[in-house]
C-alpha cells in the first residue's frame, strides 16, 4: 500500500483565553491547525492534525512538508515500523511534532485498511476509560474550587489542578478543591516542573493528607535523580516524563532508576502512537501505569484515547478544559458519558468525522 499523495491544509481556529502553567498561556485570538492527508493507492486516506492552541501548525508545516513528506511519498504505508525509524532520524533537525502528526495519520490509514478501530488494532483491552477534567490556572483557591465543583456537576469523577506554582499557594488551592468536591472525587495536582525537592516534599505531604491520587511533574524534566529521591520520601505516587520532547529511549532511565510511578506521553511530544505504545508496554513491564497526556488537538486526543483503551495500565484519560476549545476540526468532539467515561469510536481507524467545511477554508500544500 504505497503512499501516492501527501497534503497539508492549514486552517484557522479560535484560541481560548486561558492559562495552564507559567510560560504556557493561550491568550485568546486565532491560530492555525493543519490537516495532514496521507493518500494511498486506491484512494484510502489517513489523517492527522498538526499544531495546537499553544503552538500554531505553521511553525512546523515546513519541516513536515520539506523534511518528512519526500520520505513518505512512494513509501509502503504498511511498513510503518521501518518508516518510523527513517522519519525519526530525519526529525533530529527540527523536533518530533511533525512526526507525531505523520505517525497518527499512518495508524489511521492502517486501521482503515484493516477495517478496525485503533483501540482494537492496538490491543483492545477495554471499550471505555475514566476521564478527568484537567483545569486551568486561576488567581485564587476559590476559583479552583469553583472550577472543580463545576466539572463534577458535569459528570467528571476526577479533577486535576494546574496551581499557581508556589508551595503555599498550591497547598491552599488543593485544600479548597478537596473541600469543594468532597472525599469521593479523585484529585491530582500538576506542578509543571515548578518545585525544588524540599518544596515538593512539603506539597506532597499536604496532598497525601488530602487524599490526592498523584503529584505530577514536581521537578525539572531532566532531574531523574531528584525525582527518584522524592519518590523515596513520599507516599503519594509521582507522575513524570511528559517532557522532554523525546522518543522511546528517554523513558528507559526513569523506569530503570525507579524515579516515577507512572510514565507519560502524547503523540506530539514523543513521536506518535508508535512510541506511546512501546512506552506503555515498557511501563507495564516495570509495574508502572502509562497516563496519556492531552494531545493538543482533536485527532491527537482521539489517538490517545484509542491507546488508553488498548492497554491495561492507563488509569485515566485527560480532558483539558475548556473542552470545546480542543475539539476544533472535527464534528463529533469527545464527550464523557453519565458515568464519567470516554469511548473511542468503533469505526475504522481513528473514527474521526472531519469538519470539512472549516478545513476547506484553509490553504493546501502537497506532494504527489
Amino acid at each position: 500500500m504505497r503512499i501516492t499523495r501527501v497534503a497539508l491544509t492549514l486552517f484557522e481556529v479560535a484560541v481560548p483565553a486561558v492559562s495552564y502553567a507559567a510560560g504556557m498561556a493561550a491568550r485568546g485570538g486565532r491560530t492555525d491547525l493543519g490537516l495532514l492527508r496521507l493518500v494511498a493507492e486506491g484512494g484510502l486516506e489517513g489523517h492527522g492534525f498538526l499544531g495546537s492552541t499553544l503552538r500554531p501548525a505553521s511553525q512546523d508545516a515546513e519541516a513536515l512538508m520539506q523534511g518528512l513528506a519526500p520520505l513518505l511519498l512512494g513509501a509502503d504505508a504498511l511498513g510503518r515500523e521501518a518508516l518510523h525509524r527513517r522519519l525519526f532520524a530525519a526529525c533530529r533537525a527540527f523536533g518530533l511534532r511533525p512526526l507525531g502528526t505523520v505517525d497518527v495519520a499512518l495508524w489511521d490509514l492502517l486501521g482503515k485498511r484493516a477495517g478496525l478501530p485503533l483501540w482494537r488494532l492496538l490491543g483492545g483491552c477495554r471499550d471505555a476509560v475514566p476521564a478527568y477534567a484537567s483545569g486551568t490556572r486561576h488567581a485564587s483557591p476559590e476559583a479552583y474550587a469553583a472550577e472543580a465543583a463545576a466539572a463534577v456537576a458535569r459528570g467528571y469523577r476526577a479533577y486535576k489542578l494546574h496551581p499557581p506554582g508556589t508551595p503555599e499557594a498550591d497547598i491552599a488551592c488543593a485544600e479548597a478543591v478537596r473541600a469543594a468536591v468532597g472525599p469521593g472525587v479523585t484529585l491530582m495536582l500538576d506542578a509543571s516542573f515548578a518545585y525544588s525537592v524540599g518544596d515538593a516534599v512539603r506539597v506532597g505531604r499536604a496532598l497525601e493528607r488530602l487524599g490526592f491520587a498523584w503529584l505530577e511533574d514536581p521537578l525539572p524534566e531532566y532531574d531523574i535523580a531528584g525525582t527518584a529521591l522524592l519518590r523515596r520520601k513520599l507516599d503519594i505516587p509521582i507522575l513524570a516524563t511528559e517532557l522532554p520532547l523525546a522518543g522511546l529511549g528517554a523513558f528507559a532511565p526513569w523506569a530503570a532508576e525507579g524515579a516515577t510511578d507512572m510514565l507519560r506521553g502524547d503523540a506530539a511530544l514523543k513521536g506518535g502512537l508508535t512510541v506511546m505504545l512501546k512506552a506503555a508496554h515498557l511501563a507495564e513491564a516495570f509495574g508502572l501505569s502509562f497516563e496519556v497526556h492531552h494531545g493538543g488537538n482533536a485527532l491527537h486526543n482521539l489517538a490517545g484515547l484509542h491507546l488508553a483503551q488498548a492497554i491495561p495500565n492507563a488509569r485515566f484519560f485527560e480532558v483539558l478544559l475548556p473542552e470545546d476549545s480542543h475539539g476544533q476540526g472535527v464534528l463529533a468532539p469527545l464527550r464523557i458519558d453519565a458515568a464519567g467515561l470516554l469511548r473511542a469510536p468503533d469505526s475504522p481507524g481513528l473514527g474521526a468525522v472531519l469538519d470539512e467545511a472549516l478545513i476547506a477554508s484553509g490553504r493546501t500544500v502537497e506532494l504527489g
